[in-house]
């Protein structure tokens, strides 16, 4: 495969992703500005930390009231992290490859990126509710998602595609589990609340793992929550997870044995891979779950490095400046 258009599937699938990913970030918060009326009107700066655009949002001088995060996160086409932004690219990325992927694939992201144009033009709706954009944008996601499972060939392309969309997720659920144990929770004297409680089954919803989590461990424990979210090999949305997944991806293009590596990217993930497997829920909490996520991230940024040195780095990408 042509390394343009292994870049363009690639990014293609991490920025729709992202878009869903930020989508289900500005949801959890809304719901816990209505769970806990009074408590969360200082919370919604934190998702632009968490976005890694703090320091683009302070420059520009916005406040940090829930309009101004809302819409940065959402519409700003000035920030390359907003849904709008993120959908842009996506589309961009898929036009240059609709020979590759299923036309229902490249008419559903076409779609979906004039949808959010559309929303972006009449935004005062989903500024003051943003529920319905948040639900829209997480269900056509998961419809594009669906088609590329079901319509494209599981060969080359295929791996490029899920190796982008789950180091994304892996790299979001580790952020959106930072966002309410470092940041949301206002006070430590609030830990074991029943504000505590409500914040961690946000959480679960914000990345449809609520269900799943209470089959498996029952009532809201953090420690569990952490385990769940960090450590579990079955729940699809866990960054172990994501990570193994992702690996296998990353094996199937290169070819090379599971167990060996051929390449850094290989190496690094492998790595990554083998320490989470061997953590456990008790070791996170002693570092501390912040300094955890935080060298997780900064790992995960190095094998984000890794494949595109091993397979991007040959050629000038498209829009190379805002691929990131």
């Amino acid at each position: 495969m042509l390394s343009r258009v292994a870049d363009a599937i690639y990014w293609m699938s991490r920025y729709l992703e992202r878009a869903e990913n930020i989508a289900r970030f500005l949801d959890v918060n809304w719901h816990l500005t209505l769970d806990t009326p009074g408590q969360m009107t200082e919370q919604w700066l934190p998702l632009v930390r968490a976005m890694g655009e703090f320091d683009r949002f302070t420059e520009r001088g916005l406040g940090h009231d829930r309009t101004s995060v809302i819409r940065f996160l959402a519409f700003d086409a000035a920030s390359p992290n907003s849904i709008v932004s993120c959908l842009s690219h996506a589309r961009d990325n898929a036009r240059t490859i609709r020979e590759i992927i299923p036309s229902e694939m490249w008419e559903q992201i076409n779609t979906f990126y004039h949808l959010v144009r559309e929303a972006a033009r009449n935004g005062e709706e989903v500024l003051r509710n943003p529920y319905r954009f948040c639900d829209e944008v997480k269900r056509r996601d998961l419809t594009i998602s669906g088609i590329a499972g079901d319509a494209m060939s599981h060969d080359e392309a295929w791996d490029f595609f899920r190796l982008g969309r789950l180091l994304e997720r892996a790299d979001k659920t580790s952020r959106i589990l930072d966002v309410k144990y470092f940041i949301l929770l206002p006070h430590p004297a609030d830990v074991g609340t029943n504000l505590d409680y409500v914040q961690w089954a946000a959480l679960l919803k914000a990345i449809s793992a609520l269900e799943a989590y209470r089959r498996r461990h029952g009532r809201i424990q953090p420690d569990r929550i952490v385990e769940f979210l960090l450590l579990d090999h079955d729940f699809p949305r866990s960054v172990l997870c994501c990570l193994t997944k992702a690996k296998e991806c990353l094996h199937a293009i290169t070819g090379t044995t599971m167990g060996y590596f051929s390449n850094p990217a290989e190496k690094r993930l492998g790595h990554l891979c083998g320490d989470l497997a061997y953590s456990g829920v008790d070791e996170i909490f002693a570092l501390g779950l912040h300094e955890f996520t935080d060298t997780l991230q900064t790992r995960m940024n190095l094998v984000d490095e890794a494949v595109f040195a091993t397979f991007f780095s040959t050629f000038p990408a498209i829009d190379a400046a805002s691929q990131q």
